[in-house]
């Protein structure tokens, strides 16, 4: 029996909150046993990728390229991770020469082989609306990270968010959509300050780091620390590293 297969794609000029929230879902899930699949790109593809491996877990790299071209180059060395515990595929033959849209006709594949498909990030003209119009014609289950109206790398997420798709809040939105988790009740922080609740429902949202939660709220670093405390006392968040999760 096959695990199940899920695809994490987004922008290239991607955000460090892009990039947390990559890396993040891929970890989670696959201490789940998920397998993580995605195109070896800069950006949203390589945090996916190297998410699945801190975890141990098993991801494939789908290539725009001749098996024997990896690109980009600078990704040789992830490449060679992803070898020890996945798989690189292309379905170009090696020395066939590799052209721009070879990589939007991939992303089909992309899509295909996945259960559900995540979208982190996407400007408005990103190529990643290429993968998510595929997951569209396929019937996948489709999550995308709601994103910051202000900022370019939104705007393509935002609007597959009008169009239908399903909002993204948290790793077990795909769980529950593979038929691998229980919808959890909500925790009650209605007691806490609201300082403290405002935390709470960034860090929910996928912010992670102190000090992009800090700048998010416009909060000081005295009143941060006071209220993550808080937070812990109560197990309603946990540490890990330089971040921060709900607890589960």
């Amino acid at each position: 029996m096959r695990p199940p297969v899920v695809a994490i794609v987004g922008s290239r000029r991607c955000t460090p909150y892009g990039e947390n929230i990559a890396y993040h879902t891929a970890y989670e899930l696959a201490k789940r046993g998920v397998l993580i699949i995605s195109g070896l790109a800069y950006g949203i593809d390589s945090c996916a990728h190297r998410g699945c491996l801190d975890a141990g877990g098993t991801t494939i790299a789908v290539l725009g390229t001749a098996i024997d071209q990896i690109y980009p180059r600078r990704n040789y060395g992830l490449a060679e991770r992803i070898l020890e515990k996945g798989a690189i595929i292309s379905e170009y033959a090696p020395g066939v020469e590799a052209r721009a849209y070879n990589f939007q006709i991939r992303n089909r594949i992309v899509s295909g082989l996945a259960d559900a498909v995540l979208v982190v990030e996407a400007s408005k003209h990103s190529g990643t609306k290429g993968t998510y119009e595929y997951a569209v014609k396929q019937g996948k289950d489709i999550f995308v990270v709601p994103g910051d109206l202000t900022r370019p790398m939104s705007v393509g997420a935002n609007e597959m968010l009008r169009d239908g798709a399903n909002p993204y809040l948290d790793y077990t939105d795909i769980l529950i959509s593979l038929g691998m988790g229980e919808l959890k009740a909500e925790r009650d922080v209605s007691h806490l300050a609201p300082i403290a609740q405002k935390i709470y429902g960034e860090i929910k949202r996928g912010t992670r780091s102190a000090d992009d939660i800090i700048e998010n709220l416009g909060i000081g670093v005295m009143d941060f620390n006071r209220a993550i405390t808080t937070l812990e006392l109560e197990d309603l968040v946990i540490q890990d590293g330089a971040s921060w999760t709900i607890c589960p």
